[in-house]
C-alpha cells in the first residue's frame, strides 16, 4: 500500500449503498412516495432422469418468471394521483365499467353532487356496432392494475462520490393492499408486480476527487453488459 494512501482513496475502493442514497425513477419523474421496493427472479428447472439410474443425468431449464413487491407511503393522496409519472397516464376504459365517483373537490354543497351508488344502479348503456369508440372512454386509471408497463430506474449515489444503477423492464401490477389501525402511524400500500427483465445493479461513475477534499465533474462509466 503506498504511503500516501488517504482514508478518502481507501473509502473509494469498495462503495456501498443505504435507502438513503437510492432514488427511484419512472419516466423521468422520482417516485417521492415510494419506501421500498423488491424482486425475486424464479425459473423452471427439472431434473432428467433414465432407469437404472438413481441420480439425474441433467437438469433441463424452463421458464423464467421475475416478480416483487412495490410499498409506497400514503400521505394525501394515493399514488395514482400524487406521483406525477403516473397521474397524467391514460388507458382506454369500458363506459359499462364500475367505478366509484368520488365528490367533486370544487363542489361545497355535497348534497348535489353525484352519487356514486346511484352511478351504479343506472342500466348499461346499449353497445353501438357502428362507432365502437363510443362504447369506450379514455381516461386516467382508476386502480393501479389498470396502469399501462412503466419502467422503473434505481439510481444510488453516496457521499463518497460513487453511483449506480439497476433498472426494472415492463413491470405490470397485479396486486394492492392497505389497511389503517389507530397502532399505524403512517399507511401504506403494498403492491405486487411482475416484470419482464431486470438489468442488475452496474457501476455508474464517479466524480472526480480533487485536491483539498473537493470534486470536480461526474465521470459516468459505461453502463451495461459488457
Amino acid at each position: 500500500m503506498a504511503a500516501n494512501t488517504s482514508a478518502l482513496d481507501l473509502s473509494r475502493t469498495y462503495s456501498s449503498f443505504s435507502g438513503c442514497d437510492i432514488k427511484a425513477v419512472v419516466n423521468g419523474q422520482p417516485l417521492g412516495t415510494l419506501q421500498g421496493i423488491s424482486y425475486a427472479i424464479q425459473r423452471e428447472k427439472a431434473p432428467t432422469y433414465v432407469m437404472g439410474r438413481v441420480d439425474p443425468l441433467s437438469f433441463s431449464r424452463g421458464k423464467r418468471g421475475i416478480a416483487g413487491t412495490i410499498i409506497t407511503l400514503m400521505m394525501d393522496e394515493h399514488m395514482l394521483y400524487k406521483e406525477s409519472a403516473f397521474s397524467t397516464a391514460q388507458v382506454i376504459l369500458d363506459n359499462d365499467e364500475l367505478f366509484a365517483d368520488p365528490l367533486s373537490l370544487n363542489t361545497v354543497d355535497y348534497n348535489s353532487s353525484r352519487n356514486a351508488v346511484e352511478d351504479i344502479n343506472q342500466p348499461a348503456t346499449v353497445f353501438d356496432t357502428n362507432d365502437l369508440g363510443s362504447n369506450f372512454t379514455a381516461s386516467n386509471p382508476v386502480y393501479v392494475d389498470q396502469l399501462p408497463p412503466f419502467d422503473v430506474v434505481i439510481v444510488a449515489a453516496n457521499e463518497y462520490g460513487n453511483a449506480a444503477t439497476m433498472r426494472i423492464y415492463g413491470i405490470e401490477i397485479l396486486n394492492e393492499g392497505s389497511g389503517f389501525s389507530i397502532d399505524d402511524i403512517v399507511i401504506e400500500n403494498q403492491m405486487t408486480y411482475v416484470c419482464r427483465t431486470i438489468l442488475p445493479w452496474q457501476k455508474m461513475g464517479s466524480w472526480t476527487p480533487l485536491a483539498g477534499g473537493t470534486y470536480g465533474n461526474f465521470v459516468p462509466n459505461a453502463v451495461g453488459p459488457s
